[in-house]
């Protein structure tokens, strides 16, 4: 295949001086209006617009004043008269596409509009972002020499009795489903076998496909692409992914914490020749992107790519939300979204942490609603990926997925945290692991440190061996297997332990 790279950089090198051109505070306060002053200009025409004081030409100060910050159980119903035809309710105009995401407190499942121009400005600007930083980051790149392996999910939704035209499932499939056709020349797999549902039927297909393509870069989640990888390498009898896609380059990967799984991606790659790009692209929106790898100073947050943000200080329960030009490096905030798909002041569930504030760079904390806190500890997703991924490093072990819960304390002992891991390669020594697990999170986080501190309050944590497959039985038991779709990390109760426990008996 003609190697297209040359003949593409100019356009991308436009791409990354537009994205990375808000440097300084002053920078950043002044895309970020201009990007609230274009969202509020189409907020005013519609019925959210008009119930909640939204008009053309409003300030930050007055915006953030007027109009209330909610979750999604608070527009649901407004949601729900979108899908089923209503115009000009969140967003102008009639939207036909939503992306289907997890539950919420109330347990149901979230159905994000996924509007042309959330498509235009947000979602593919985001893309296009990401790909002129790899550019820029690696001036040697031949990445449309050949395709790209991209990973979705599926139009497979909960709805039912869905008007004509409407279109409900994984932001992936509408990202593929709306792909320009140029595009879908150079990627694999084709747009039916892409967006089929049955992930058994599925998986099988798709390394068929990628096998007999020239593959220069894989973009998905890491541990449904980490199944990919292992079946291809074992199909085609190789050593690793190199041997059967020579000019494997990349992996732009979101979705989960790649620590934990980079060893497993090194033995599966030729690690001189294979790198790595971070992205933050959530149903919500296509939020940042890594633009240093090798400085771990976080993602670059996408200023100007049809997304205003605000923050929440999650330290203080009475903070306000601040802009993006008022962040303090080193803080862990709840962030706010208004949208060109329609979420106004839109509490997105993420936390994350500054790492640099000039330019704004972040690394996604966890949830806000994934935790533990059961004894005052304050354990965030961010914490237990670090910790694992260095218990792992130090033991020689490889973990292939994991959630923790909390145990509560009785007569007899303390409290503690119970994880459950599936390994892809286990610890020699399983009591060893844990001591440097809980050894390893006792670095990353003070308060748990303190809890542990002579074990007066807090046992040593525990692990409990999954069997194979038992998360991806979960997920297929939810009918969330395949795509996009991932475990709960952390839970603040033990309804998700308790369950996958039981299914992990269940299989002896």
């Amino acid at each position: 295949m003609l190697d297209l790279t040359p003949i593409l950089r100019p356009a991308f090198s436009r791409t990354f001086r537009r994205a990375n051109a808000a440097v300084t505070r002053t920078d950043t306060e002044r895309t970020q209006r201009r990007v609230l002053d274009a969202l509020t200009a189409a907020g005013a025409r519609t019925c959210y617009g008009r119930d909640h004081g939204i008009r053309r030409g409003m300030g930050y100060e007055e915006y953030a004043a007027t109009v209330p910050v909610v979750e999604y159980p608070d527009i649901r119903p407004l949601v729900e008269l979108m899908v089923q035809g209503r115009r000009d309710i969140l967003w102008p105009g009639v939207c036909r596409r939503f992306a289907q995401s997890s539950g919420t407190s109330d347990g149901k499942s979230k159905y994000i509009p996924v509007t042309p121009d959330s498509l235009s400005f947000n979602h593919y600007r985001g893309a296009r972002a990401v790909v002129a930083n790899y550019l820029q980051i690696n001036p040697r790149s031949r990445l449309f020499s050949g395709k790209a392996f991209i990973l979705g999910g599926s139009f497979a939704n909960e709805v039912t009795d869905l008007p004509a035209g409407v279109k409900v499932g994984d932001l992936s499939a509408h990202l593929i489903d709306r792909m320009p056709a140029a595009a879908s020349l150079l990627r694999v797999p084709g747009k039916k076998l892409a967006l089929t549902a049955d992930w058994n039927e599925k998986l099988p297909a798709l390394v068929e496909a990628s096998m007999r393509a020239d593959i220069t870069n894989i973009s998905g989640v890491p541990s449904w692409f980490l199944t990919v990888l292992q079946r291809v390498v074992e199909r085609a009898g190789a050593q690793t992914v190199h041997d059967v896609w020579p000019n494997l380059e990349v992996f732009f990967h979101g979705g989960i914490a790649f620590g934990p799984y980079r060893e497993l991606y090194r033995s599966l790659t030729d690690p001189a020749r294979m790198h790595y790009l971070e992205t933050y692209n959530a149903s919500e929106g296509f939020f940042a992107v890594q633009d240093n790898p090798a400085s771990h100073a976080g993602m670059r947050l996408l200023l100007d790519a049809g997304v205003f943000y605000e923050f929440v200080d999650t330290s203080d329960p009475a903070a306000r939300p601040l802009p993006a030009w008022q962040l303090e490096q080193g803080r862990v905030y709840a962030m706010l979204i208004t949208a060109p798909n329609g979420l106004w002041r839109y509490a997105i569930g993420d936390t994350v942490r500054v790492d640099t504030a000039e330019p704004l760079r972040i690394t996604i904390a966890g949830r806000t609603k994934h935790f533990i806190n059961a004894f005052g500890e304050e354990v965030m997703v961010h914490n237990t990926d670090a910790a694992l991924t260095a218990a792992c490093r130090i033991t020689g072990a490889r973990a292939r997925d994991y959630t923790a819960a909390p145990v509560y304390a009785h007569d007899r002992s303390r409290g503690r945290h119970q994880w459950l891991i599936e390994w892809q390669t286990p610890p020699a020594d399983a009591d060893v692991f844990a001591r440097t697990l809980d050894a390893e999170l006792q670095k990353v986080n003070s308060d748990y440190q303190a809890k542990r501190a002579g074990g007066l309050f807090l046992d040593c944590l525990t692990v409990t061996d999954a069997r194979s497959g038992l998360f991806d039985r979960w997920l297929a038991s939810t009918g969330k297997l395949g795509g996009q779709r991932k475990v709960p990390r952390l839970a603040n109760d033990r309804r998700l332990m308790d369950l996958l426990l039981k299914m992990n008996e269940s299989d002896t």
